[in-house]
């Protein structure tokens, strides 16, 4: 199911042939089985304008959950841009040999930032998850160093700015992670297929009519929309890092 979520064209394809099927899977049910008569029209309205309002409460729901992630790992990025720039500032409190190699080290890390944000190819992000642990611990040897040899104030406050480097790469990690709950598509999913198989249950006229697929496209649309918001990476949506390469071009000149 999460290999299906990160692909929102495939979330499209399938919810809408799914979803269709079960508007003819309803009007199988009344033609086979059990037409509705006059008097439970009004009963099965009402049956079925609740569980339209349900499925489009979910769907609000589930899209304002994956809009706050959303701007969540945007504001992230911008905090990462700005620890690593403050960071890079405060090596001048260090010894001249440790804020050389702090500031180049930086550089190194800032450029897989960069890469961490940009990249679509998984096996690619596993050699960048790779290559960011080994500089986080290489930045941290280097101020701990620093700090050891000549523990003052001002490399004091160098320390506590990597600190914020390191939580700063931390946090965005937690928020790519945190995505829509599998078990929340699920309950999407269920309710839409009920809406519609009442639909077609409901419907005076079968035959070869075009409206049974108005509701399963509606529906697969906005589920389009929230798979690809929600997906850091399988989407057209997907942050950009602005201030990480603006950043990178900032520092390039110094």
């Amino acid at each position: 199911m999460t290999n299906i979520v990160d692909s929102p064209i495939l979330v499209f394809v399938l919810s809408t042939v799914v979803l269709w099927l079960f508007a003819q899977l309803g009007i199988l049910f009344r033609t086979r089985l059990h037409a509705l008569a006059e008097d439970e029209r009004q009963d099965f309205g009402v049956v079925l304008t609740a569980t339209m309002t349900l499925l489009g409460l979910l769907i609000g729901f589930s899209f304002s959950m994956a809009i706050s992630r959303y701007n969540q790992r945007k504001s992230y990025e911008a905090e990462e841009a700005n620890a690593i720039s403050t960071e890079y500032a405060r090596a001048d409190l260090l010894p001249a040999a440790d804020a050389a190699k702090v500031r180049g080290l930086l550089k190194n890390y800032l450029d897989q930032r960069i890469l961490f944000y940009e990249t679509r190819d998984r096996r690619q992000l596993s050699q960048i998850d790779a290559s960011t642990a080994q500089l986080q611990s290489e930045l941290w040897s280097a101020v701990q160093a620093a700090a050891a040899a000549k523990p003052t104030p001002p490399v004091a406050l160098a320390a506590a700015g990597m600190n914020d480097v390191l939580n700063s790469q931390g946090y965005t990690q937690a928020a790519w992670w945190s995505r829509i709950p599998i078990a929340a598509w699920s309950l999407m999913a269920t309710i839409a297929g009920c809406c519609n198989l009442l639909m077609g249950y409901g419907a005076h006229r079968t035959g070869k009519n075009l409206v049974f697929l108005v509701l399963p496209l509606a529906v697969s649309i906005s589920f389009l929309l929230i798979a690809d918001i929600d997906s850091p990476r399988g989407g057209v949506i997907y942050v950009v890092p602005h201030n990480l390469v603006s950043l990178s071009q900032s520092l390039q000149t110094r």
